[in-house]
C-alpha cells in the first residue's frame, strides 16, 4: 500500500467546494492501493467559511487528518491580506516538514484553489525527494478578467496582487511537477502551450466525481433545508453555487426567456420562485448581490430570491432533492465546468442547464440524458441568442410538469466518485513510477 500526503487547506467541517475531490476520494483510495494523510487548516483559522458538521461524518475513521493554524485574518486584513493560502503557508510548511521527516510518503498531492500553497511541492521534492501532483480546479494564472474587461471579484488591487503571485509561483510549481490534474481539458491545452517541457502523458483531465455516497447518507440523516417552504403552494426552482459577471450571459438568457413566457402566460408564473443560494465567496455578510439586479433589468425580479451567503453542504443537497426544478447556470468561459452538475443529476429532479456551447458539462448532460440543455453561443450573435431564448422557453413547460429526466445511469456511472478516484490513483501511480525511473537513471 502506497501513501500520499494530501494538502487541502479547506477541509471538513468547513464547507468549501475545493476540498470535495479530496473528501470524496478518501472513501475509495485504499481500494486502489493508496493510504492518505490529509494536511489542512483548522476551521477557526479560515475566514467567513460556513461549517457543516455532517461533512466530518463522511471522512473514514482510518484517515489521519493533521490541522494547522494560520496567521490571524484580523491582523492581516489591516494590511489588505486575507488570503488563506498566504496566511497558512508557514504553518503548512512546518507541519509538512514534520510529517515528511517522520513518515515514508510516496507522493504529495495538492488539491485546492488556495494555489500559493503549491509552492511547497518543489521545496519538499528537493528536500525529501518526494514527487508531487497538482490539481487545478480553476485557473491560477489567468487573463480572463483583463481579456473580457470584467470586474474581478475582490477588486482590482487584490486581483493584481493575485496575478503577480501567480506569474511568479506557477512556473516554479510546474517546472518540476510529476503529474497535473485539471477539471477541464481547456486548462490542459493552456498548460501544454505554456509549459512545453511537460509531456502529454503528464496531464489528465479529471472532473469531480458524482457524490453518490452523500445522497445515501442524506437519506438517513435528519437534514432540514431553510431555502424555501415546500408547503407554501409555490413552485420552487433552485440554483446553488457562485454567481458573477461571467454568468451574465446565461442569466440574461434565463430571465429574458422567463419575461417572454410571462407575457405569453402570466397565470403560470405568479406562484413560481427562483432561488439562487450561496452566490458569493465573500465572507459572511460582505457580499453584494449579482443575480437579483439582472433579474430586475428583465422585469422578473419579483420572482427571484438571491442569498449570497453559503449554506451547509447537506442542507444544499436537501434543497435540491425537495425542489420542483433545478437550474444550472454556466460561465461565458468555455473552460468552466460546474462541478454541481453531478449532485443535480443525483437529486433526480427536473433540470434546466444554461451552459456555454463548448462547456464539458454540456456534453455530460447530453450523453446521460440528464436534463434540458440550452447552449449559448461563442460569438454572441443576436440571431443565435434568440434561438437559444426560444429553446429555453420551450423547456419551461416540461419543468412545469415536474417530470424527472430519464437519466442513462449506465452512462452516468463513469462519472461517479469511485470511478474518478480510480483514475486519480492511476495518476498517482504514474507519478511514482516516473520518479523511480528517474532515480534509477541517476544511480
Amino acid at each position: 500500500m502506497q501513501k500520499a500526503l494530501i494538502v487541502s487547506p479547506h477541509f471538513p467541517p468547513v464547507n468549501a467546494a475545493d476540498h470535495q475531490r479530496v473528501r470524496m476520494s478518501l472513501l475509495y483510495l485504499a481500494e486502489f492501493g493508496w493510504n492518505a494523510t490529509v494536511l489542512g487548516v483548522k476551521p477557526n483559522a479560515t475566514e467567513g467559511m460556513p461549517v457543516d458538521s455532517l461533512l466530518e461524518e463522511t471522512i473514514p475513521s482510518e484517515i489521519n487528518v493533521c490541522r494547522t493554524g494560520a496567521v490571524a485574518h484580523g491582523f492581516t486584513r489591516r494590511i489588505g491580506l486575507g488570503n488563506l493560502a498566504l496566511r497558512s503557508l508557514p504553518y503548512l510548511w512546518r507541519a509538512g516538514n514534520r510529517l515528511l521527516s517522520q513518515e515514508q510518503f510516496d507522493l504529495v498531492f495538492f488539491s485546492t484553489t488556495q494555489f500559493p500553497v503549491m509552492i511547497l511541492g518543489p521545496k519538499w521534492k528537493r528536500r525529501f525527494g518526494v514527487p508531487y501532483v497538482v490539481d487545478f480546479q480553476d485557473p491560477w494564472l489567468d487573463d480572463y478578467y483583463e481579456r473580457t474587461g470584467t470586474s474581478p471579484p475582490g477588486g482590482k488591487v487584490r486581483h493584481r496582487l493575485s496575478g503577480f503571485l501567480a506569474k511568479q509561483l506557477e512556473p516554479r510549481v510546474m517546472r518540476d511537477t510529476s503529474q497535473v490534474l485539471a477539471v477541464s481539458p481547456a486548462y490542459i491545452e493552456t498548460f501544454q502551450t505554456r509549459y512545453p517541457h511537460l509531456r502529454e502523458d503528464q496531464f489528465t483531465a479529471l472532473p469531480f466525481g458524482a457524490p453518490e455516497r452523500d445522497f445515501e447518507f442524506l437519506a438517513t440523516a435528519s437534514v432540514q433545508q431553510r431555502v424555501f417552504d415546500k408547503t407554501d403552494g409555490k413552485r420552487h426552482l433552485v440554483y446553488v453555487g457562485r454567481a458573477g459577471p461571467d454568468m451574465r450571459s446565461a442569466l440574461g438568457l434565463l430571465f429574458s426567456a422567463l419575461a417572454q413566457s410571462i407575457r405569453c402566460r402570466s397565470d403560470a408564473w405568479h406562484n413560481v420562485r427562483l432561488h439562487f443560494i450561496g452566490t458569493s465567496y465573500a465572507p459572511l455578510g460582505r457580499a453584494e448581490k449579482t443575480v437579483e439586479p439582472i433579474a430586475h433589468e428583465f422585469g422578473v425580479g419579483h420572482l427571484v430570491e438571491e442569498r449570497t451567503d453559503r449554506i451547509g453542504y447537506f442542507e444544499a443537497l436537501q434543497a435540491l432533492v425537495e425542489a420542483d426544478g433545478l437550474l444550472v447556470i454556466g460561465s461565458d468561459s468555455a473552460s468552466y465546468t460546474p462541478s454541481k452538475i453531478y449532485p443535480y443529476v443525483l437529486a433526480r429532479r427536473p433540470l434546466l442547464a444554461i451552459l456555454h456551447e463548448k462547456s464539458p458539462a454540456a456534453e455530460i448532460l447530453l450523453r446521460c440524458r440528464a436534463g434540458h440543455l440550452v447552449p449559448f453561443p461563442e460569438d454572441g450573435s443576436g440571431a443565435a441568442l434568440q434561438r437559444a431564448v426560444d429553446a429555453l422557453k420551450a423547456t419551461w413547460w416540461d419543468i412545469e410538469s415536474e417530470t424527472a429526466p430519464d437519466v442513462d445511469w449506465q452512462e452516468f456511472s463513469q462519472y461517479t466518485a469511485r470511478e474518478m478516484t480510480r483514475k486519480q490513483c492511476q495518476v498517482f501511480d504514474r507519478a511514482v513510477a516516473g520518479t523511480n525511473r528517474q532515480r534509477r537513471r541517476n544511480t
